[in-house]
């Protein structure tokens, strides 16, 4: 019976509902990563502490991400990938509901850790999705996943903003869970059941990683020019609240988030990212996005304090590390086919640990010295991953 399971589950294809069902559930579940950013000045205010302190929310959260997919991600190499899937959604839902009744901040710190570890879901479903396609159109169906969960990403800002500018900043999160509870109920219905390949335990799944990250340059090349990518993203997105609210704008927390639909227009080229990735490769593509984050940077530090600056600045960045994002995991998921979970686990560990870098760095820079300092950060970023980058281009020639 298990062997004819696993026979039906590889005969599994893809097919547009089930597409547009996994980006709406990496949006959906990206989502609960980022509702924290455009709130973290009302939360310093409810629990009575600085905004640094407060800032710890949205690290923390990227933390128990990178954690929960070093640990979680080698599962789906052995296990049942809809099963675990699944597990992490009410994993989810339990944490968004202590966060949303937690009494004191070092509660809510544990409750953001908590959502970060669960909320693995979007990188268990794009190296499934990019299992089910065919090699000609791995990067167009990993890029509509990845639009779908860009998406996620910048209107969770829009939601969580109108929430804590005319409702208590906690109700976001019972909002989210309830989602997480009809998202449950659709998955179980519609996702078909994948069983892993590799036959190793889970502690060789851990320890392989180490030999995949010597095996495959590239890997180690993607990894740290995502993790710069996403250091300059949550750099921007984790101050944008303070900059908005201080003397430059005097807005609130609902301003900030409207600036998500102005990042959604660079979501929305995720799915060109992958077709380029697709035509022209993607350490082209790659190479393109780089240059486009550092424009982004260079406006947002010479015009950022001006509205129409700050506008263009932020379509430049979601565009660039959205795109460096789609591209950089096209390229990691064609290197093996048995290990793809691990590979994924890698670079988005890298991926997350660069963004919870970002989110320290970027509160503490605008603390000590205001949003060039942001910039800054920000522009240093991509500096190494232009080097990484070329470093590697020219390993391979």
């Amino acid at each position: 019976m298990e062997l004819e399971n696993k026979n039906n589950a590889k005969k599994a294809t893809l097919n547009k509902r089930l597409i547009l069902l996994m980006s709406v559930a990496s949006g959906l579940t990206a989502a609960n990563l980022y509702y924290i950013q455009p709130l973290l000045a009302e939360i310093a205010q409810y629990y009575h502490v600085t905004q640094g302190y407060a800032g710890l929310l949205a690290t923390l959260t990227q933390i128990g991400d990178a954690l929960g997919l070093l640990l979680i991600l080698p599962l789906a190499d052995i296990l049942e990938r809809r099963k675990l899937i699944l597990t992490m959604i009410l994993g989810t839902g339990a944490f968004l509901l202590l966060l949303f009744f937690s009494p004191n901040m070092i509660i809510a710190l544990i409750a953001s850790f908590g959502i970060g570890f669960c909320s693995v879901i979007p990188q268990l479903l794009i190296p499934f999705a990019a299992q089910l396609a065919s090699p000609s159109e791995r990067g167009r169906v990993i890029g509509s996943i990845m639009s779908g969960l860009l998406i996620g990403n910048l209107l969770s800002r829009v939601g969580s903003g109108f929430i804590g500018k005319y409702m208590l900043w906690k109700n976001i999160y019972f909002i989210a869970a309830f989602f997480m509870l009809l998202l449950w109920v659709a998955l179980r219905l519609v996702l078909p059941k994948s069983y892993g390949d590799s036959k190793i335990k889970y502690s060789e799944s851990l320890k392989s990683m180490v030999v995949l990250i010597k095996q495959f340059p590239l890997l180690r090349e993607s990894a740290i020019v995502g993790a710069m990518a996403f250091l300059a993203f949550s750099a921007f997105w984790t101050t944008l609240t303070f900059l908005l609210q201080g003397s430059h704008y005097h807005m609130g927390t609902d301003v900030a988030g409207l600036f998500g639909l102005v990042g959604v227009v660079g979501a929305f080229f995720s799915r060109s990212a992958g077709n380029l990735s697709d035509k022209k490769g993607a350490r082209f593509t790659v190479g393109i996005n780089i240059v486009v984050i550092i424009a982004a940077y260079v406006v947002l530090g010479i015009l950022g304090v001006q509205l129409w600056g700050l506008i263009v600045g932020v379509i430049l960045l979601d565009l660039g590390v959205q795109s460096c994002n789609v591209s950089n995991q096209t390229r990691i998921h064609q290197l093996s086919e048995e290990a793809r979970n691990r590979i994924t686990a890698i670079y988005m560990v890298s991926y997350f640990l660069g963004g919870s870098l970002g989110s320290w760095l970027g509160t503490f820079s605008f603390q000590h010295f205001g949003w060039i300092g942001v910039c800054i950060v920000g522009l240093a970023s991509q500096l190494i991953a232009g080097y990484v980058h070329i470093k590697g281009s020219r390993n391979i020639r």
